[in-house]
């Protein structure tokens, strides 16, 4: 029997088993780009209330990695977000910034920041789209060579 349902995307919050799981797609989601250790399992376990999964079907087809900035009150920051290629497009990845952009109003904060490569033209795009500014891009920001697109978006309350 055919079943027109679609199937649902959850979201939720994060917790420690799913770093294994997120951790083995992000290098493919990063087009074969080694990414991997820019995700430490410490977001996953210390950083739970402000990083989100996306499953369908069991599978995790989303995340959204972000804290709340202990140097500064006011803000808070997106360390790593990905979403699988077949599932982007359709508003997942907004919809992971929508649960964190409520997460840090809820704690007071009233500015998200972010950074991302000046190659990846895409996430630039995506994130201008969320109404993201681009502040600056800064040479050798994560060392020498290592240049990077400081983002910022103001919260309203």
């Amino acid at each position: 029997m055919w079943n027109s349902r679609s199937p649902v995307v959850t979201i939720r919050h994060a917790d420690p088993g799913d770093h294994a799981r997120v951790s083995l797609h992000v290098d493919e989601w990063w087009g074969g780009r080694p990414m991997r250790a820019m995700l430490p399992r410490l977001f996953f376990e210390h950083f739970r209330d402000t990083s989100f999964v996306a499953e369908e079907d069991g599978e995790v087809v989303g995340f959204l990695c972000g804290f709340l900035s202990q140097s500064y009150p006011e803000q808070a920051y997106v360390h790593f977000v990905g979403v699988r290629l077949d599932h982007r497009g359709g508003g997942l990845g907004r919809d992971l910034y929508e649960r964190f952009f409520a997460a840090a109003r809820a704690a007071g904060r009233h500015v998200v920041r972010c950074v991302t490569a000046p190659v990846n033209e895409a996430s630039i795009a995506f994130h201008r789209r969320l109404g993201f500014e681009i502040e600056a891009e800064a040479v050798d920001y994560d060392g020498a060579g290592e240049a990077r697109v400081l983002l910022r978006k103001r919260l309203l309350p």
